[in-house]
C-alpha cells in the first residue's frame, strides 16, 4: 500500500533511540521516538506530531486515504499520512524517508527545536 518510491537505505527505519525526529532542510522539530512504531514498510512510522504545526498536509490527488505531508516550518517535502492505518483504531500513520534526521536525546539545539 506504499505510495512512495522504495531506494533502499532508510537508516531510521529500525532505529528505536530516544530523541526526536527534525527536518533535515531547517532542523523544525517533527516527531518524537516515543511516537515512534515498527511497522513493515521501509519507512521509519510514527503516530504523532511533537507540535501542532510540526507538519502542513493537504490531499493526495485519487487517494482518500493519504495526505501528503511537508515541513510546518519550511514547506520541505516529507511523505505521507496515511488516515486510519495506525497499530490503534483511528490513528493515522505518518512515513519519512530522506526528509528526516534523528537528534539523540540531551544533544537538541535551539534549531531542532525550532527557535
Amino acid at each position: 500500500m506504499s505510495f512512495c518510491s522504495f531506494f533502499g537505505g532508510e537508516v531510521f527505519q529500525n532505529h528505536f533511540e530516544p530523541g526526536v525526529y527534525v527536518c533535515a532542510k531547517c532542523g523544525y522539530e517533527l516527531f518524537s521516538s516515543r511516537s515512534k512504531y515498527a511497522h513493515s514498510s521501509p519507512w521509519p512510522a510514527f503516530t504523532e506530531t511533537i507540535h501542532a504545526d510540526s507538519v502542513a498536509k493537504r490531499p493526495e490527488h485519487n487517494r482518500a486515504e493519504a495526505l501528503k505531508v511537508s515541513c510546518g516550518k519550511c514547506g520541505n517535502g516529507l511523505g505521507h499520512e496515511f488516515l486510519n492505518d495506525g497499530p490503534k483504531p483511528g490513528q493515522s500513520r505518518f512515513i519519512f524517508s530522506s526528509s528526516l534526521k534523528f537528534v539523540p536525546k540531551g544533544k537538541e539545539t535551539s534549531a531542532s527545536q525550532g527557535h
